[in-house]
């Protein structure tokens, strides 16, 4: 490489590191059977470690149907799907998933993406596209995969603080009736863990002729009495128009997907370039996910195991007055609001205690807002929760952090 074009990426990537905020990955190797449990690859060979930041809530990737449905995939259908879905790549998998996706969330139809970021990158820029003069409200904290698709889509936006409903129909007011318009938001906000008041958005997008774009990846499998997020909790699946999810958080698997009326999902697959040109997602896969869907669907064990864990946990760090962001969710921020001391502190978790859980920077968070979010699942014990809170609480005291829920209210 040209020596002015290296010297050029070598301090964008110093500026991260005076920052705090270069990341490291984690070289590690899950124990299928022992979620959380994992194996550490480090220079003197292989460390066992508890796993606190996975987004597998419910531990559906070590799950007996799941392996067993993968493994018959496998061995019927071979590794790949072997195209694109328009050209020999839709497998008989993928229509049995779509049309499991479509009943778990009450839609005509569903489309099928090979990652949740791609699913809404994709769709909010397709459905902007195809929507002439679109207005999009989005949501001040909505994901990098919403706003990138909102910008792809190139259409007027507007932004409204989050989850402030009176600044929602504030915008909304100002655009004609007429004009297409579009409001974009999530169901459980990952980074803080607080959850949209869906209903209450719906009204507005009644009374003021918007469409609705709900992402529920942080909820899917996780709440309503099938798994199908916040919308399927609070009854309200059919007032929404566009519900995007994943498979690899409460699933456990891999993938994303839409589910919506079936003239929406048409018009996506006929017009969208990332799902047109992309490889369908393996046939494994897709057994994995249909098999975790149908398993949650019929099953609320997980749910409300990983419901009592994540109490469990915050009653416990609450008691040791560690400073979380309280919230209704399954969602744990411990906050720190330094990028320098987050790494430190995930650092030696790590090292010292065999505890991984990764450090949340900007632009993932606000400046100033920097945070160690834990994710309870069902897998985890009451010991893993006495360990860590024990190790937290030591590092708070070790380093003179400030506790109680100061520094959290600071970053509301």
């Amino acid at each position: 490489m040209k020596t002015s074009y290296a010297h050029r990426f070598q301090n964008s990537l110093a500026t991260l590191h005076e920052e705090g905020r270069y990341r490291v990955f984690a070289d590690i190797e899950r124990r299928c059977g022992s979620f959380p449990k994992a194996n550490l690859n480090v220079t003197s060979g292989t460390q066992g470690i508890t796993v606190w930041c996975s987004n597998d809530y419910l531990g559906m990737g070590q799950h007996p149907a799941v392996l067993a449905a993968m493994h018959e995939a496998l061995s019927q259908y071979g590794a790949g799907s072997g195209g694109t879905r328009n050209i020999s790549g839709t497998n008989h998998l993928h229509v049995e998933l779509e049309a499991e996706l479509a009943d778990l969330h009450r839609k005509e139809s569903a489309l099928l993406f090979t990652s949740g970021f791609v699913a809404n990158q994709t769709t909010l820029a397709t459905l902007v596209g195809l929507l002439d003069g679109c207005v999009t409200i989005s949501d001040s904290m909505n994901h990098a995969s919403m706003i990138d698709g909102i910008r792809a889509g190139r259409g007027p936006k507007k932004i409204w603080r989050h989850n402030n409903l009176a600044h929602l129909e504030e915008l909304l007011r100002e655009i004609p009736n007429e004009t297409p318009k579009m409001i974009a938001f999530e169901s459980v906000y990952s980074m803080d863990g607080d959850i949209a008041p869906i209903a209450e958005i719906c009204d507005l997008a009644d009374r003021y002729n918007a469409l609705t774009y709900l992402d529920e990846v942080h909820a899917v499998g996780l709440y309503g009495p099938r798994g199908g997020g916040i919308a399927d909790r609070d009854d309200v699946l059919a007032r929404v128009d566009v519900i995007n999810g994943t498979l690899a958080k409460g699933f456990g698997v891999m993938g994303g997907y839409i589910a919506a009326d079936s003239v929406i999902c048409d018009a996506i697959r006929s017009y969208a370039s990332g799902f047109i040109f992309t490889t369908s997602p393996s046939p494994v896969l897709a057994a994995g996910a249909l098999a975790s869907i149908r398993h949650l669907k019929a099953s609320a064990v997980e749910r409300c195991e990983h419901q009592a864990r994540a109490g469990q946990l915050k009653t416990a760090l609450m008691k040791a007055d560690m400073p979380i962001l309280a919230n209704d969710s399954h969602i744990v921020p411990v906050m720190v609001g330094d990028p320098v001391m987050c790494k430190t502190l995930s650092d030696e978790m790590l090292r010292d205690h065999s505890i991984y859980v990764q450090p949340i920077n900007y632009p993932t968070v606000p400046r100033g807002t920097e945070r160690l979010r834990l994710c309870p699942s069902p897998v985890h014990s009451e010991a893993d929760i006495q360990a860590l809170t024990s190790i937290l609480s030591m590092l708070w005291d070790k380093y003179a952090l400030p506790r109680s829920v100061a520094i959290a209210e600071a970053a509301e």
